[in-house]
């Protein structure tokens, strides 16, 4: 097992060095110059005052110095924990923006990934074995499933906040608030983070009901199901094992769509105007921002990374086999 974990954790590592290389390119192969965008945020007219500004733009951000030197600082300033100063909100560092952001965010992801997953799988084990549950769950599942993110949420933000005006449609709480430990503060909160929530929650929802309900129609004809019917098991138990061996294939789905969940939420910000991880990166590419996008893109790809590693754990944990075949492969 220690084997095993070892080399998850050197192909972690590798994706984890190409994914921090590929996060400082790509800003830099984005067309425009960030220093031009903060001169024309600054409204300086003389020429010579310009100059005098883009000249300490360059040296305080390094965009002087050579590409090699500029990738070589940027891994020392990671492991500093220095992810440099903002340029759209120049002079706020980049960890302050994401200390700010990353909540607001992860009250989203954690909630809707879990609940979705859970209430999908029950709902499809329940829709494989009842025909009532089967002929309403399936229609439902597979619109919500075909429903891209951005226009479920543009379609709940125009239906109840617009057209019914029941939810708010922007913002993480009203603007006439201030963030404080109150029970009228966390009301507002939770009453704005509904609507996004809702809309992650039900797309997500659709597939794993699908997922769920094919793989357990499988399992119940497949041999030993059959076999342990001969042999008078009830189906109460029979249901069990089935259910048991259906989840390992959603497991295995839920670390190949985190990715695509993470996805899905950051353009629901954007909609929502949620001030998460989402409209920090929108704000970061309109004003070419290298150093916020790379840690809102650090921060997002370390989360991916944790969570699969997380999920592999507790894929050993729920399936004996995966225990024996890694004894027998030490050994």
């Amino acid at each position: 097992m220690r084997r095993y974990f070892g080399r998850k954790l050197l192909i972690y590592g590798l994706t984890f060095f190409m994914a921090v290389t590929v996060n400082w390119l790509v800003p830099r192969l984005m067309p425009g110059d960030p220093v031009a965008s903060m001169l024309a945020r600054a409204r300086v007219a003389q020429p010579e005052a310009q100059e005098a500004l883009r000249v300490y733009y360059n040296n305080l951000f390094g965009f002087d110095l050579p590409w090699w030197q500029q990738y070589l600082n940027s891994w020392g300033s990671l492991f500093r924990g220095d992810f440099g100063i903002s340029l759209w909100a120049f002079p706020t560092p980049v960890a302050d923006l994401l200390t700010r952001a990353v909540p607001y965010s992860l009250a989203l992801l954690i909630p809707s990934i879990l609940l979705s997953w859970v209430v999908g799988n029950r709902l499809g084990a329940l829709a494989a074995r009842r025909k009532v549950l089967d002929n309403t769950v399936l229609p439902v599942s597979y619109v919500l499933t075909a429903t891209p993110y951005l226009w479920l949420a543009a379609l709940m933000a125009w239906g109840f906040g617009v057209v019914w005006g029941v939810f708010p449609v922007a913002g993480g709480y009203s603007f006439s608030m201030t963030p404080s430990f109150t029970w009228d503060f966390f009301v507002d909160l939770a009453w704005h983070w509904l609507l996004p929530f809702s809309s992650l929650f039900l797309v997500a929802l659709g597939g794993w009901a699908i997922g769920m309900r094919n793989v357990i129609i499988y399992e119940l004809e497949s041999d030993y199901a059959n076999y342990m019917s001969a042999l008078g098991a009830p189906q109460k138990l029979i249901r069990r094992y089935a259910f048991r061996n259906a989840v390992l294939p959603q497991i295995t789905g839920l670390a190949l769509q985190l990715g695509v969940l993470v996805a899905g939420a950051l353009v629901t910000e954007i909609v929502f105007s949620y001030p998460g991880l989402g409209s920090l990166i929108l704000a970061a590419i309109q004003n070419k921002d290298f150093f916020l996008l790379q840690g809102a893109f650090l921060f997002i790809v370390l989360g991916v990374l944790i969570a699969n590693f997380i999920i592999d754990v507790v894929y050993v944990i729920v399936d004996p086999r995966t225990r024996v075949g890694m004894a027998g492969a030490a050994a």
